[in-house]
């Protein structure tokens, strides 16, 4: 699969707009974001959320975005040294196709030189991700019991964290 990865821009709105809705509207359980309040949101908040976070698409050929993730700094002076990776998704086409794991590798690079630790949170139900996510260093730390409510089920959600400044694999304490 041929593919290319990119930070978006604003002149990305219509794009980003259209598979964040998508994975919203596809995956309620996966995002604290409903897709109906995303829908809501016009083209300048669009393009303020494009200059806010750092995020990055993997394009297509055709030029359409196959998957996106999103990385968002701390600017505090006491936890700028962590780093959120937030608003993974690749579409379900895409899916096994290595997709996945060049966007997290590519944000991880990004990460790299601004932030020791980058953290995540992820559906605890969503096998997939966290063995992409434990291949790629990340290792679970917790877990926020009832983080969602979805459908009229309380959804669990795992914190991970990938230590940049160590070997993956070493823990905090070795």
């Amino acid at each position: 699969m041929s593919f290319s990865i990119r930070q978006l821009s604003v002149e990305d709105g219509a794009a980003y707009r259209a598979i964040r809705l998508e994975a919203l509207t596809n995956h309620p359980e996966a995002f604290l974001s409903s897709a109906e309040s995303f829908a809501q949101k016009s083209d300048a908040d669009i393009r303020e959320t494009l200059k806010a976070l750092t995020i990055f698409g993997a394009v297509l050929p055709d030029g359409s975005l196959g998957g996106i993730n999103a990385f968002l700094g701390n600017e505090g002076s006491k936890d700028r040294h962590r780093g959120w990776m937030i608003q993974v998704y690749v579409k379900p086409e895409h899916r096994g196709t290595g997709m996945s794991k060049a966007l997290v590798e590519h944000l991880l690079d990004y990460a790299t030189g601004r932030v020791i630790q980058v953290h995540l949170g992820v559906w605890s139900e969503n096998e997939p991700a966290i063995r992409l996510y434990k291949k790629l260093g990340f290792e679970t730390y917790g877990t926020e019991p009832r983080y969602l409510f979805v459908n009229g089920r309380y959804l669990d959600e795992h914190l991970m964290v990938r230590f940049l400044d160590k070997a993956p694999g070493k823990s905090e304490h070795e």
